[in-house]
């Protein structure tokens, strides 16, 4: 008998728990949850494996568990079921927790531009398209089609290496910011890092700036890490001046610039789990992370700051409750899959060429 979320909805998130990990317990190996970083503690806590994307992915790939519950948002779910084995099922809890980032490029867009790129150059033979991984499905396959790739922020920089070493020019989509930022570390000037605005005929670039561009980044971005500006580390270190700074680099440029360190989620924790004890840090990235970080290193005397003095956490993220986590794995006790994603095959062809692709560089 399947259960229906209603039956969820006013349960408090104790009693949740108690259920989860009863359905947990009768599931054993058969299911495994994933939470990402950015999940609310709520439902964090009751992750097997937590990670960033990159980590989350590699997870899946090579995951024995029948069912993979994948507590993020719908393009991480995606590439579970890119990468997993056929006979295995990725659910996701909530089918509402999308990315805003995601939804800012889309295959009619990014293909409109591929064709309007192609009336200036030769953008099959002189372009790799590079998707963030924070894009639909549809869209790493579009990358596969065209011999193109996969990035995440942990490895943004040996993604770019690989497609310089094919092509001359990329094409980013759809942050721009951890493009300007990865390209400009290696090197790039800005001037030749230009921005395609797909509401624009051509981008709203001139054939020249398209011609003398090394880098095509798409207009968009994270609304989480566009809250945070440089004028709150130039107002944070008047009053400590020992601060260290660490950015996600899906942060706009200025921040990046003027931070000690830049890097995903995972390089964030780890660069400040392992910091000397007694230091201070100002973090940019999402609030729920940064919070998990400030409560477990404040034993070492490490003091860790919010950049934003406003609440920025991913919204879509925290959709994922403990009440959908509890209803999705009672229903697989029952023996009935709720909200399962599946790429079509197509699709899950040339978008697993993609990952592949970038998978093959570690």
């Amino acid at each position: 008998m399947a259960f229906a979320i209603q039956d969820y909805s006013l349960l408090s998130d104790e009693e949740c728990d108690q259920r989860i990990q009863a359905a947990k317990e009768k599931l054993a190996e058969r299911c495994v949850i994933l939470g990402h970083h950015y999940q609310r503690n709520e439902v964090f806590k009751h992750a097997d494996v937590s990670g960033d994307s990159l980590k989350l992915s590699s997870y899946a790939a090579n995951s024995e568990a029948e069912y993979i519950v994948f507590c993020g948002v719908h393009f991480m779910a995606e590439v579970s079921d890119i990468l997993s084995r056929p006979e295995q099922i990725t659910i996701l809890p909530d089918l509402a927790a999308g990315c805003s980032m995601a939804d800012m490029a889309n295959r009619v867009n990014v293909e409109r531009s591929w064709n309007e790129l192609n009336s200036i150059i030769n953008a099959d033979e002189q372009v790799t398209p590079v998707t963030y991984i924070n894009s639909a499905a549809d869209l790493k396959a579009f990358c596969g089609r065209h011999d193109g790739i996969v990035c995440t922020s942990s490895n943004a920089k040996q993604v770019l290496d690989w497609c310089f070493e094919k092509r001359e020019k990329i094409l980013f989509f759809p942050d721009e910011h951890l493009g300007r930022n990865t390209g400009y570390r290696m090197g790039i000037p800005l001037e030749e890092m230009v921005v395609w605005d797909f509401n624009q005929p051509m981008g709203g670039l001139t054939k020249e700036q398209i011609q003398n561009a090394k880098m095509i980044l798409w207009k968009g971005f994270c609304s989480v890490h566009q809250m945070f500006q440089s004028k709150q580390i130039d107002d944070f270190k008047k009053k400590h001046p020992e601060t260290i700074i660490i950015a996600h680099p899906e942060a706009n440029f200025e921040v990046c610039e003027q931070a000690d360190y830049v890097g995903s989620t995972e390089m964030i924790l780890k660069t400040v789990r392992e910091a000397k004890p007694n230091t201070r840090w100002l973090v940019a990235t999402e609030l729920n992370l940064v919070n998990r970080l400030k409560e477990e290193v404040k034993g070492q005397g490490k003091q860790v700051h919010f950049m934003s003095p406003t609440v920025a956490m991913c919204s879509t993220m925290f959709r994922t409750d403990p009440q959908h986590l509890a209803w999705v794995l009672e229903n697989l006790v029952e023996g009935t899959v709720v909200n399962q994603i599946q790429v079509n095959d197509d699709d899950k062809q040339m978008a697993k060429k993609a990952l592949e692709n970038m998978l093959s560089l570690f």
